[in-house]
Order: C-alpha cells, then sequence, then structure tokens
C-alpha cells in the first residue's frame, strides 16, 4: 500500500495513523508467523499464544469452556490475553431452540471469573453476574450452567467480571429456529467487533479518573475557531467557544477511549491482517455483527453493497435496506448481502472517527477492496446537549446551558417534555441536567446525519411478531442517566450503584420504563433476564430489544414483563461506565 494511498485511508489523525502504522509494521506480521520471539515470550510466561481471527464452531447441546490467559499480539507487543478455549474471539456456539444446553465452564486462571449469557432468557441463578445471581467461578473450579432455549437469533456471550471482557473473552450464540429460519441464505457469518488495548485496563480506568479526556486528541482547535468565525461571524463564533470552556465540556468526546490506545478488531483481527469472509458470486450472505466492544460504538458499512437489515437483538425485524447502520456495546444486527464477482470492504469505523475494524468479502482468497477513508469528526450539537430546548445553532440555548440545569421551560417548545429531577441529581456526581429532553427516535445520531448515506435509525426498527404482553404499562419506573466527566463518575440519578438501592418489580407485572439522558454521551442500556418491548412517542410497541442505546438529552420508553422472578443486573454496556458506577440491580418478587 502507498503512503498516499494510507493516507487517505487514515484521514488526518497523526496519532490514529501511527498506531496503524504500528499495525502494519508488527501487529499484522506478529499475527501471521510463529514469531521466535512470542514462543520464547510465551514460553517464559507459561502461557499458550491464543489464536485469532476465526472462532471455532461448537454445536450440540452439552459444551465445556476453558477459561485461562494466553498471550497474543496486535501491535508488536506481546500481551497477556483472557481466552475461552484459548481464540479470540471465544467459540460460536450454536444452539437450537427448545433444546436444554449444559455448559461446564472450567477456570484456569488465579482470579475468578464468569460468563454471561447477553439476551439469553434464563433462570437468574444461570444468568452469571458476580455479586447479583450468583458467587462467579472461583480460582481452580468449574461451574455448570444449565437452561432451556426459550428463543431464536444471534446473541453473545462474556465475562461479567473486572475487566475480562476487554482482555478478549467473548464469543458470539446462534440459536436456530425450532421450526426454521424466515430467512434462506447460500453463506452465514458472524461479524464480531471489539477494542483491544495493550494496556492493562485498570491502567486506563486509571487515567480517565484523573483525566477523562486523557484519550481525546480531537480537541476544538484554532483552526475549528476561524472555521466557525468564516461560517457564522465572529460573535457566534466568540459566543459558541466561550459557552463550551463556560461548561467546561467538550463538543468531540464521543468517546472515551479512542484508537490512541485501541486497536479495533474484526473476529480478533487487526485492520493490518483482514479478516476475510469468501463467497461465490450470486450467493445470499447472512452476516451476524456483534458489538462485542468495551467501549466502543461501530458505524458499519460496506461500499458498493445494500445491506438489508432482517434481524435486530435476536428478533427478526420487518427488512429494512441501508447503507449503513450505527451499534453500541451489546447489541446484534443482521443483515443479508448479495455480493457480485468483486471483492468488497466491511468498514466499521468508530463514532468518534479516530479507527476502523475493517475485513473483506471476496470471491478469492487474498483480493482486496479499497479501504475509505475515515469520516470528519463532527461536533455535537446544540440539540445534543439540550434536546428539544432550540435548534441546533441556538447560543441562547447554550447560555442556558452553562447555568447546568437551570430552569430553561421559558424557551421550551410547545412539544417539549417537562421533566422533574430526582433531589440526588444534584450533587457532584452529576455535572449537567436536560430539562426538556428529546424524544425524536429517527435521529441516526452524531457523525451520521445528512452524510449523503441511507442509515438506519431506531424509526426503522420494527418486529415481525408482535409482544406477547399487549397491556400498557400498570406503573413507571424513570431513571436518568448521569455522570460527571470531570470525576469520570458514572450513575443513575445520580447514585453510583455502591450508593443505591435495588429497582423491584412486582412478579408478572406490566411496567413502562423511561430513561432520560441527562449526559452528553450515548448509553447503550442492557436490563438482564427480561426483554425491553420499546415503544414510539407515542406508546405503540416498535421491536423487542435487550439493549437500548440513548443519546445524548434523549428520552426512550420501553414495556417490561417482570415474569423472571429473581435478581438481575441492569447498566450501561460501556464496560468503564458500569465500573464507574451506572448500574443498578433490579429484584422480582
Amino acid at each position: 500500500m502507498s503512503k498516499q494511498k494510507l493516507s487517505s485511508v487514515l484521514g488526518t489523525t497523526g496519532l490514529s495513523r501511527r498506531r496503524f502504522v504500528q499495525g502494519l509494521a508488527a501487529g499484522g506480521a506478529a499475527l501471521s508467523m510463529p514469531s521466535v520471539l512470542n514462543t520464547a515470550w510465551a514460553k517464559e510466561k507459561q502461557l499458550a499464544t491464543t489464536a485469532t481471527g476465526m472462532a471455532p464452531v461448537l454445536r450440540g447441546t452439552d459444551f465445556h469452556l476453558v477459561i485461562d490467559e494466553t498471550m497474543v499480539n496486535y501491535t508488536g507487543k506481546p500481551c497477556v490475553a483472557t481466552t475461552i478455549n484459548g481464540s479470540i474471539p471465544a467459540p460460536i456456539l450454536r444452539w437450537r431452540e427448545g433444546d436444554t444446553i449444559t455448559i461446564r465452564v472450567t477456570n484456569k486462571m488465579k482470579v475468578s471469573t464468569s460468563i454471561h449469557w447477553h439476551g439469553i432468557i434464563l433462570p437468574y441463578q444461570m444468568d452469571g453476574v458476580p455479586g447479583v445471581s450468583f458467587n462467579g467461578i472461583p480460582a481452580g473450579e468449574t461451574f455448570t450452567y444449565q437452561f432451556k432455549v426459550e428463543q431464536s437469533g444471534t446473541y453473545w456471550y462474556h465475562s461479567h467480571t473486572g475487566f475480562q471482557e476487554q482482555t478478549g473473552m467473548y464469543g458470539a450464540i446462534i440459536v436456530d429456529p425450532a421450526k426454521g429460519d424466515r430467512h434462506r441464505v447460500d453463506r452465514d457469518y458472524v461479524v464480531q467487533l471489539s477494542d483491544w488495548t495493550d494496556e492493562d485496563p485498570m491502567d486506563v480506568f486509571a487515567k480517565l479518573k484523573k483525566m477523562s479526556d486523557y484519550y481525546n486528541f480531537s480537541q476544538p482547535t484554532v483552526s475549528d475557531f476561524f472555521s466557525d468565525v468564516s461560517d457564522k461571524g465572529l460573535d457566534s463564533a466568540l459566543s459558541k467557544r466561550r459557552m463550551w470552556n463556560e461548561m467546561r465540556m467538550n463538543p468531540t468526546d464521543l468517546a472515551d477511549i479512542s484508537a490512541y490506545t485501541y486497536t479495533f478488531l474484526m473476529n480478533g483481527t487487526n485492520p493490518a491482517s483482514n479478516w476475510t469472509g469468501l463467497f461465490k458470486p450470486g450467493e445470499k450472505i447472512r452476516l451476524r455483527f456483534v458489538d462485542s466492544g468495551t467501549q466502543s460504538f461501530f458505524d458499519v458499512r460496506i461500499p458498493g453493497l445494500k445491506m438489508t437489515v432482517i434481524h435486530v437483538d435476536g428478533q427478526d425485524i420487518e427488512p429494512v435496506t441501508v447503507d449503513e447502520f450505527r451499534f453500541g456495546p451489546g447489541e446484534t444486527y443482521d443483515v443479508i448481502v448479495e455480493p457480485k464477482d468483486q471483492p468488497y470492504t466491511i468498514f466499521a469505523q468508530a463514532m468518534d472517527r479516530t479507527g476502523f475494524a475493517r475485513g473483506t468479502l471476496a470471491p478469492k482468497a487474498g483480493m482486496q477492496a479499497e479501504v475509505p477513508a475515515l469520516d470528519k469528526i463532527e461536533w455535537l450539537t446544540m440539540r445534543d446537549m439540550m434536546g428539544n430546548m432550540a435548534g441546533d445553532n441556538s447560543m441562547q440555548g447554550m447560555a442556558g446551558m452553562a447555568g447546568m440545569g437551570h430552569n430553561m421551560s421559558a424557551n421550551a417548545p410547545k412539544n417539549a417534555v417537562h421533566v422533574r429531577h430526582a433531589s440526588t441529581e444534584y450533587g457532584p456526581s452529576v455535572d449537567m441536567r436536560v430539562n426538556m429532553p428529546r424524544t425524536n427516535l429517527d435521529d441516526p445520531g452524531v457523525g451520521l446525519r445528512n452524510n449523503g448515506r441511507r442509515v438506519l435509525t431506531y424509526d426503522d426498527i420494527r418486529s415481525i411478531d408482535k409482544t406477547p404482553d399487549p397491556r400498557d404499562g400498570g406503573r413507571d419506573i424513570e431513571l436518568h442517566l448521569t455522570g460527571n466527566m470531570e470525576r469520570y463518575t458514572w450513575s443513575l440519578d445520580g447514585l453510583e450503584f455502591g450508593k443505591s438501592t435495588p429497582v423491584r418489580f412486582r412478579h408478572n407485572e406490566r411496567l413502562r420504563v423511561i430513561l432520560h439522558n441527562d449526559t452528553m454521551m450515548t448509553h447503550p442500556m442492557h436490563m438482564h433476564g427480561m426483554w425491553s418491548d420499546q415503544t414510539d412517542e407515542n406508546g405503540n410497541f416498535m421491536a423487542r430489544r435487550h439493549t437500548i442505546s440513548v443519546q445524548p438529552a434523549q428520552r426512550v420508553t420501553f414495556l417490561v414483563t417482570a415474569d423472571a422472578l429473581g435478581s438481575w443486573a441492569w447498566h450501561c454496556h460501556l464496560l468503564y461506565h458500569m465500573d464507574a458506577g451506572m448500574f443498578r440491580q433490579i429484584v422480582v418478587a
């Protein structure tokens, strides 16, 4: 690849370019050969090497999974990974709806571990959350999970202990329908996206606690200011910069962790190694996308190829043909593509536009297609900060925001949702409050608006099968997603998990749940054990979900049937946010 071509691929972010070149020079080579240095290092540490690139498929009803530490090398630096059966990703588990599954998990590490079956409806004792549903799997011991599979679709599994998920402990699940699949395809691939850091995740977390924008090098620049002057005039540009400074917030802080430390992976391979799925011209291919990112939203497209989205979070949806979709950690999206006799790049750029994962669909091994340049980083808008308070260019609304939660109802539009904030939101753990959130679901999010491509939105996602519980919510439960960026604390209603009490559901009641985002970041919220029946602004059922991403200054609503007795976890699936406190326990009794 020429320097000129490489520059077009990587865009203009120097740090991103440097890390990618490191991957080309070292990581790709290290992965593609049995390096003497890698082998010696592994022997010194008494570790096996990690298999990457294509997870093995395990089928049946009886499984044995072994968790251990093994060595991996993505950037030229050997590191210790946490793996299941020695591979990243872990083996793909292929089940059948209606079967009873037995999974023996042996922990060969010196620390405790766990496995959570994300999106799978099962008894709470089998859910795999230490301290909530079981005690974890101690070092040297085996735990047996057993449950009947009552659903079908694409799901995944991962550790729910510490930062083990960040260090490689995740895999995909495919549950085949008992009555046959609605969609007949010629080929079926899992495309599992993730993020890897050579750093100890505890060190990453410590850096964020000390300086929340430690990994954000996309700060507003002098050239940005003069661009604003050219577009909007000097007064408006000065007002815009002044207000951001007074709020002590960064309009480009879309992700806490960037490609400065992250290498983005597709099926366990870095961009240089280029995971490839083969096909024959004329075939219909199903791609099962799984976002296993610890902290990363991905925007996925296949240039030159339309994607028909058929399946979201394990549920068949009314097919929607798009050029691109965004999904967050925990979400799964299945698409069907029909490639011609040529290679195509599967391009998954991080939401903060600092890096990407990529792979190839090709009729022959070794073929590659052009890799697009990263899109330009876009700033958060006033609507992202204030919801329905004002339009994207409102300096008046921005001045109100500088007061951090002052009542701004005087300027509210007629259709604004007025809200109340819990008294616990007025404390050191909360640095902003949105008084008039937006409720629209037709927004693809910052960086995807009006980009010239057909982008999927939540408003497009409609389950084919209707909810089995037609009842409306008997009572409302409202939680606000809160945080303080300077302190790097994340919470619900201003209370970190350790300061909170459980949310209590009455067995078999139907509830209306409201999530209100008072932060400037998007949070993928995952409720364990029960389906979340997302509704539109008028309360009409849209789709069954297990993970719902809530954009900045947005308010979403879903219905829940509390049909699962026991103790369950409910949290943001950005792992560092969860660890910092955006977590609650649900008790159904």
